[in-house]
């Protein structure tokens, strides 16, 4: 019988994934329940130790000696403590330690006044620990067996949860891979991690996206905090730290330090702006990130659901770095002032409307990445703010070319130039800042590939 346990206590360490002696310390705390129940007293601190090889149990009764208290003083002590509570409760608030510094600590369950354990122990003293041996008069009741089925049950769950919580608590800032299982009534999505559920609240969720259950996505964990219920595991969709995370698991360089991602501007479903530099001069940084034919970036674009990429070239200088931030657009020059931090750059008729990209989606991310206020000056007069609204935008633009019309033209450009500089490994610092618009753009055109056919294989779903 007692190799029986053994086997079942096994058994349950390995369906559940929780160490022996977890399942075992649930077992001896069920005991310890199921003897309060039929033979114990409510006052009863009781522990046991199960030796399941063997089938033998010890049981005991487990108090602290603590100084003598007398009886009246004792009941004393106890109405003002319940009165101080009754107060509290009225308040609205917590009993604090302070109020009851003042009372006689003394819990029957856990303490022992030293004339009553002098006449279990002649020697006992203040601060003892004493084991109080008791005996099972019979065999547990129906009753006592289902508190200890119950506590169990509690404790392997809790054992659960918290190999869960230690599991993902190693993943924060990690990118795992989640199934849509529904929508709340507080809108958050709840995504299926295998193990548990997370949750995806709604300034997490990309606005363009459609989170239909069944539907399988990366997400990124942003938190994990230990509930009542168990972990609660925060994610994301929509954190810069995404985009980074993306780049580390798909380009080696990153993941290895020798190319650094120095900033990350995003808007998320749209596009995202990534300025990398390298110390390593035998290495080009962006030409690591777009990879050979551009097959990194668009790895790291369908892992982003289609999400355009610009990778910029990163300058401790600020007006080279802003021009670079300000690609696929041409700029003429930088006005920076610096008591302001505010930059007016100027740029020809035609790459105006390019530099403020749509709604101002271009100067925007720019101005976020390099961390300056742009202004966008075309002849010294039309002036754009990376701080105006969209609105605002549209009404300055009016009479313009539209931003789409001249990014397709841009675009099909590129596309040439892309297939022309494919086989490029190495860059020399003073052809850095060509390649670099070029491959950014390159990259935002196959990220606007993919969104057309997006768009086709939603127009066949229709159908």
């Amino acid at each position: 019988m007692a190799s029986e346990i053994a086997k079942a206590i096994q058994f349950l360490s390995d369906e559940k994934g929780i160490e022996y002696s977890e399942v075992l310390e649930a077992l001896e705390t069920a005991l310890a329940a199921a003897y309060r129940k039929d033979f114990g007293t409510k006052q009863g601190n009781y522990f046991v130790k199960f030796d399941a090889e063997t089938g033998d149990m010890d049981i005991w009764d487990e108090k602290t000696v603590v100084e003598d208290i007398e009886e009246g003083v004792l009941e004393q002590a106890q109405e003002e403590l319940v009165a101080l509570r009754e107060k509290a409760r009225e308040e609205y608030r917590e009993l604090t330690e302070e109020e009851t510094a003042h009372l006689p600590q003394f819990n029957p369950k856990t303490d022992l006044m030293v004339k009553d354990a002098k006449e279990i122990q002649k020697d006992a003293k203040i601060g003892d620990l004493l084991k109080i041996e008791q005996t099972i008069p019979g065999e547990f009741g129906r009753m006592a067996a289902m508190t200890a089925k119950q506590v169990i049950i509690q404790k392997i769950r809790e054992a659960e949860r918290n190999n869960v919580f230690e599991d993902f608590k190693e993943q924060v800032g990690q990118i795992v891979q989640g199934t849509v299982h529904k929508r709340d009534r507080g809108g958050n999505i709840l995504i299926d991690l295998g193990k548990i559920t997370g949750f995806l609240k709604p300034e997490e969720q990309v606005k363009r996206e459609q989170y239909r259950p069944g539907v399988r996505l990366p997400f990124f964990i942003l938190s994990i905090e230990m509930g009542p219920r168990g972990p609660q595991i925060e994610l994301s969709r929509t954190s810069s730290k995404m985009v980074s995370s993306v780049f580390e698991q798909e380009i080696p360089e990153i993941d290895e330090g020798s190319v650094l991602i120095k900033g990350i501007a995003r808007d998320p479903g749209n596009r995202s702006k990534v300025a990398v530099f390298t110390e390593d001069d035998s290495i080009d940084p962006i030409g690591a990130c777009i990879g050979q034919r551009g097959s990194r970036i668009t790895t790291i674009i369908e892992e982003l659901g289609g999400e355009k990429i610009d990778v910029i070239m990163w300058d401790e200088n600020p007006e080279i770095f802003i021009k670079q931030a300000l690609s696929p657009a041409k700029v003429q020059k930088v006005e920076l002032n610096e008591q302001t931090k505010e930059a007016d750059v100027h740029v020809e008729e035609d790459q105006f409307s390019l530099a403020i990209g749509r709604g101002g989606q271009n100067v925007r991310l720019a101005a976020t990445l390099t961390g300056w206020k742009i202004n966008i000056v075309q002849d010294g007069e039309k002036k754009v703010s990376s701080e105006d609204d969209e609105g605002v935008i549209k009404e300055k633009l009016e009479g313009d070319v539209p931003v789409e019309d001249t990014t397709e033209e841009i675009s099909e450009d590129v596309a040439v130039e892309e297939e022309k500089d494919a086989k490029a490994t190495k860059v020399t610092k003073d052809s850095k800042e060509e390649i670099s618009t070029e491959s950014t753009e390159a990259s935002s055109e196959g990220g606007e590939k993919m969104e057309n056919e997006d768009e086709e294989v939603s127009e066949e779903e229709k159908k």
